[in-house]
């Protein structure tokens, strides 16, 4: 399969708009959100507004997205080197905002590591 394989599939695709349309039914929100928010981000080379939905794990003002098969998506890498700024809506049942910043380890795992603004 070519480069994003699966994950860049029509069926990829409409599972991700159907999971962050639920996120904002404010009833189904709660239990699609459990763990799971729906990032926002700008494109670094498009300029475009992307949202899709992820899983995070939060330590106090700072989240935490261990990004599933990295070779199979792009967005991550909008937050290489020095990072950027990044959305987490339905986070707290609000948006926060934060600067990203990904990491690659030696294994070839990506973490994102995303400092939230002060509320």
């Amino acid at each position: 399969m070519a480069r994003g394989g699966v994950f860049n599939s029509p069926v990829a695709r409409w599972l991700n708009a159907a999971a962050v349309g639920l996120t904002r039914v404010p009833v189904l929100s709660r239990l699609v959100g459990h763990g799971v928010v729906v990032i926002g981000y700008t494109g670094r080379r498009s300029g475009q507004w992307f949202e899709t939905p992820v899983s995070v794990k939060r330590d106090g003002d700072q989240v935490t997205i261990n990004v599933m098969a990295p070779d199979n998506k792009n967005w991550w890498r909008n937050f290489l080197g020095e990072g950027g700024p990044l959305t987490l809506r339905n986070l707290d049942g609000r948006a926060r905002t934060g600067h990203a910043v990904a990491h690659r380890d030696g294994r070839g795992k990506v973490a994102v590591t995303l400092q939230l603004d002060a509320s």
